[in-house]
């Protein structure tokens, strides 16, 4: 007797995979691609800081070689601190650096609270504005900028370089920490209002708390553009007072002659704040990169 079609059970569901795990490729598959992926992005890091601790013989004779007592070598590091000026050059990085890096922080955070917390006239337009500050690459400017600089006497100055790339910064922060301002609760900025709380003290006190992923986030894609720039520095502030790591290390760069030792010297010394910062901030970069919403 055939069963009725309301005894008739639905069919199981099959289970859904997790994302990233196609058919064929498993767990250990997609943690193989991302390992051979993180060998591939480290390895010119580690050629670079094995090489500059050898004989510039040993680095032509097998650059994949680790140093031995017979090749081992300081003679770069030694020109690049002892006989010259690098750690004024690295003085100047960090300054530009980090004060790009705090004005980009703060009006970007400030920026992004007042286009989604107030509704004001020219609100849609100023976002689209900001849209196109990601769109259209700030070096085809160089021209206008460098005339502007020369007008405000601003040419071989720390200032310039900060203020350029605090342009170049603030459109993504604001676009960044605009999706994460959103979702912060409502209900915690009306309580802190019914509270008597101004609303300084809620974007300093509420909201920038529940978006620290999203800002570290933001530091670390601002920083390393602006610390690797070579294009403005050598544009705006070429002297020997102003000058930053990325363009010192061009001194040891010859029309004839290069000299390798000092070269990688100073681009270990230039990779080592990134480490340092990817080290100190990789737990809230990877949550502002992967949860998309604020707990």
């Amino acid at each position: 007797m055939p069963s009725s079609p309301a005894s008739r059970k639905p069919p199981l569901l099959s289970r859904p995979q997790p994302m990233g795990a196609g058919p064929g490729l498993g767990r250990a598959g997609v943690h193989a691609l991302l390992l051979g992926y993180t060998l591939i992005a480290l390895f010119p890091i580690a050629l670079v800081m094995i090489n500059a601790v050898k004989s510039r013989a040993a680095i032509f004779d097998d650059p994949l070689a680790l140093p031995t007592a017979e090749s081992f070598s300081l003679v770069g590091w030694h020109k690049v601190l002892a006989a010259t000026d690098f750690t004024h050059y690295f003085g100047n990085s960090l300054v530009v650096t980090l004060g790009s890096l705090v004005l980009i922080l703060l009006f970007g955070a400030m920026a992004a609270w007042a286009l989604t917390e107030y509704d004001f006239r020219g609100r849609r337009l100023l976002a689209l504005f900001m849209a196109f500050g990601i769109m259209i690459p700030i070096r085809l400017g160089t021209v206008s900028i460098l005339e502007l600089a020369v007008q405000l006497d601003l040419v071989n100055t720390l200032t310039v370089l900060v203020l350029v790339y605090t342009a170049q910064g603030l459109p993504l922060a604001v676009m960044i920490l605009s999706e994460f301002i959103q979702q912060v609760p409502s209900e915690l900025k009306d309580a802190a209002r019914c509270d008597g709380v101004g609303e300084l003290r809620i974007f300093f006190q509420v909201v920038l708390p529940l978006i620290r992923p999203a800002v570290a986030t933001v530091a670390v894609f601002t920083m390393i553009p602006a610390w690797n720039d070579l294009w403005f520095p050598l544009i705006l502030a070429p002297s020997d007072s102003t000058r930053t790591v990325t363009l010192g290390v061009q001194q040891f760069i010859g029309q004839y002659v290069t000299d390798w030792n000092a070269v990688l010297a100073s681009l270990s010394l230039a990779v080592l704040p990134i480490l340092v910062l990817y080290a100190l901030f990789s737990r809230q970069l990877i949550r502002g990169l992967t949860s998309g919403a604020v707990k």
